[in-house]
């Protein structure tokens, strides 16, 4: 997952691997092709047309799918095609599209006053050097700016994005294409999935970014991605470029074993009860179970993700291969002139994760009892904004600035599209009951005035409060959003009365927090240090581990062999969607398409060996959570596929890298042009992109 910006140093490796291209071109941020690559909505997209098209998953734009869908208009399920631009639909009001435009290094800029402190002090001076640099960057309107820390604490990057407001659905296939084997063919090769969906992204008549208006203008981008017609075959040059999430490959040995022992058997177990605690909600109410269907594929697609990190963080022996990797590094740190200091920091930094360590279900649990259900969330937030707007802004907590607000309000709109009281009191109950499990140390005593210290206060407690709140009402969330600080004090509304109650508790989570972190970013640059020693005395090149930023990786489209036996194909085809087809979901592939594919005609997008319609094709490039929906790119720049998925052997990437099984899983753009052109189709959509019409 290189830096854009590392990938001059390694142009022979990626020349080696089949690029036409000039790798110094590509760290270049503004030019063709990293500036048509987008963050959206949490993922990935590119442009794709000079007038603001955005190609991206399904997944990733489900959200305003399910935004624009109803009892009466089943987006979800039909699919949709805005037939001109006056037809297309606004996106929920707090989507955004970012656009890259600036990449600095800033490190001496934000660690000038930390030097010398420790705990919340290094903290607090770190996140104040970050917050002026992004107030300043932000001055000028229209962009979203962000310090991004790599190599935890050693260096930190000024990102400034391009903040498009105004995003549209303009094509989105039924969820049986978009999603077709659903959480059964998850992060399972091979795959039928024609996971795309396509957006459009709007600005003022001025050209600057804008909330939604009917008068707004398509949004022009610098450069856009030319989708490819030529075939895609095994051992092909491919080059991915996205936003992936995070990544700890570079963390210490112990942290591994807490993550394999600890942290991905809790996700399970909190995951897997949450999903049936909404399904038994719902079962019976199926306006319900479209509010939260968003919000169970989430937890879905993070259950088998987390099932999948640790069985195969297990295969891989993770934990014992990380701990002799680190054995090897200290052993060479030993030898150096240095390795006093260093050695110092690194068992200080030991000491932090165990303190953490000691609370660590609780916290997990408060985090989920405040996050997951969509009122509390919503009165916690008003709340803390309330108590932030009394204070300087640059003095404010990230996420409740001014800059923020906007967000906010869009977050407190949708609550409306994704919620039901009786499945929000009972999501509440099921972790509140968690929590009650707890020893008693581990208890808050917030969350017990708040909802009692067993089953039926918490029942009462919870009854009592959905049933007298007003906050299930948009107009009210939003009156107290507006609302003067001193008023929201006053509120005797009781979940706003509630989420008071909680402040102090959540105030003094983030203060240790806070104080570990600030710690942290001390002391691990001493780790990083050690490691980039050892690895270049190896000869190696080290990237640092994901964080949200642009990063780029270049493979081939390949087989695998993840078992005795068993070898996988890097190319589907549409005989496998009338194969896995029953008739029921989430195996119920639309009439319109198959009669589509008995009749076979597949024109231009016929593979030339296969002499069928391909879906799907494998590479074995590193991607990761947040990967989803980047563009797959060929020798020559232009795009192939489209990354939305990771073999279920791979999900442990995020950890450890194992080449052996590491893949990812990608829409064929082939299949997307011909589902565009015979089977729901869209002409008008194929020519802005300067497609041919079959």
């Amino acid at each position: 997952m290189w830096m854009p910006s590392q990938l001059p140093e390694i142009a022979a490796q990626l020349k080696a691997a089949g690029f036409q291209g000039d790798p110094a071109g590509l760290a270049e941020l503004a030019k063709p092709p990293m500036n048509a690559v987008v963050k959206v909505g949490g993922a990935t997209g590119a442009f794709v047309s000079g007038d603001g098209l955005v190609l991206t998953n399904h997944h990733v734009a489900f959200g305003v799918i399910q935004y624009n869908s109803n009892k009466d208009r089943d987006l979800i399920g039909n699919g949709f095609i805005a037939a001109n631009r006056d037809a297309e639909l606004p996106a929920n009001p707090d989507y955004r599209v970012l656009v890259t435009t600036g990449f600095d290094r800033i490190t001496d800029k934000i660690l000038a006053d930390a030097r010398g402190k420790t705990g919340r002090a290094y903290y607090d001076a770190v996140d104040a050097a970050s917050k002026a640099a992004v107030a300043e960057c932000e001055s000028e309107v229209g962009y979203r700016c962000s310090v991004a820390n790599m190599y935890y604490g050693t260096d930190f990057y000024l990102i400034k994005q391009l903040e498009l407001k105004d995003i549209r659905l303009v094509y989105a296939p039924p969820e049986a294409i978009g999603n077709y084997g659903d959480e059964i063919d998850n992060f399972v090769w091979p795959r039928h999935s024609g996971d795309f969906t396509i957006l459009r992204a709007y600005v003022g008549k001025d050209g600057k970014p804008a909330a939604y208006s009917k008068d707004n203008v398509p949004y022009r981008p610098p450069a856009h991605l030319q989708i490819s017609t030529d075939p895609v075959g095994e051992g092909d040059y491919a080059m991915l470029a996205g936003y992936p999430g995070v990544t700890y490959r570079h963390r210490m040995a112990s942290e591994f074993k807490s993550q394999i022992e600890w942290q991905l058997p809790a996700r399970v177990a909190l995951f897997d009860g949450m999903i049936d605690t909404i399904e038994a909600a719902t079962a019976a109410k199926p306006s319900a179970k479209v509010l939260y269907a968003s919000q169970v594929a989430s937890l879905k697609n993070g259950l088998k993700r987390a099932q999948g990190e640790l069985d195969g963080l297990r295969r891989s022996d993770a934990v014992s291969a990380r701990a002799a990797d680190e054995k090897a590094m200290l052993a060479w740190l030993g030898k150096q002139s240095d390795a006093k200091a260093i050695q110092a920091d690194i068992a200080a930094a030991q000491k932090v994760l165990d303190a953490g360590a000691a609370t660590r279900e609780r916290d997990q649990l408060f985090g989920l009892i405040r996050g997951q259900p969509q009122l509390l969330r919503s009165a916690v937030t008003l709340q803390r904004l309330a108590a932030e707007r009394g204070k300087p802004d640059a003095q404010r907590e990230s996420g409740f600035q001014q800059r923020d607000e906007a967000l906010i309000e869009g977050s407190l709109k949708q609550v409306q599209r994704r919620y039901d009281a009786d499945v929000e009191k009972a999501l509440l109950s099921d972790l509140l009951k968690r929590y009650r499990a707890l020893p008693a140390a581990q208890r808050i005593a917030e969350v017990d005035a708040v909802f009692g210290g067993d089953d039926a206060q918490a029942k009462a407690a919870i009854d009592a409060l959905y049933a007298q709140t007003k906050l299930g009402d948009e107009a009210e969330r939003l009156r107290w959003l507006r609302a003067a600080p001193a008023d929201v004090a006053a509120s005797t509304d009781p979940l706003m009365l509630a989420a008071a109650k909680l402040l102090p508790a959540v105030l003094r989570q983030e203060e240790t927090d806070k104080s570990r972190e600030g710690d942290l970013l001390r002391l691990r640059p001493a780790y990083m240090r050690a490691l980039i020693g050892y690895r270049k005395s190896q000869g190696r090149a080290v990237y640092p581990d994901a964080n949200s930023t642009l990063r780029v990786s270049y493979g081939k489209v390949s087989t695998m062999s993840p078992r005795d036996g068993v070898t996988y194909v890097p190319l589907t085809t549409v005989q496998g969607i009338v194969e896995k087809h029953t008739g029921k979901a989430p195996f119920d592939a639309p009439k319109p398409l198959r009669d589509a594919i008995a009749k076979g005609d597949f024109g231009g997008t016929a593979d030339p060996k296969l002499k069928t319609q391909t879906v799907d094709f494998l590479t074995n490039l590193d991607t990761t959570g947040g990967n989803s929906g980047s563009p797959v790119l060929d020798a020559n720049g232009r795009l192939i596929g489209l990354n939305f998925d990771s073999n279920w052997e791979a999900v442990s990437a995020s950890w450890m890298f194992d080449p052996r099984y590491k893949r990812a899983i990608h829409v064929d753009m082939r299949y997307l042009r011909w589902l565009l052109a015979k089977v729901y189709p869209a002409p008008h959509l194929l020519k802005e992109m300067n497609l041919p019409a079959e």
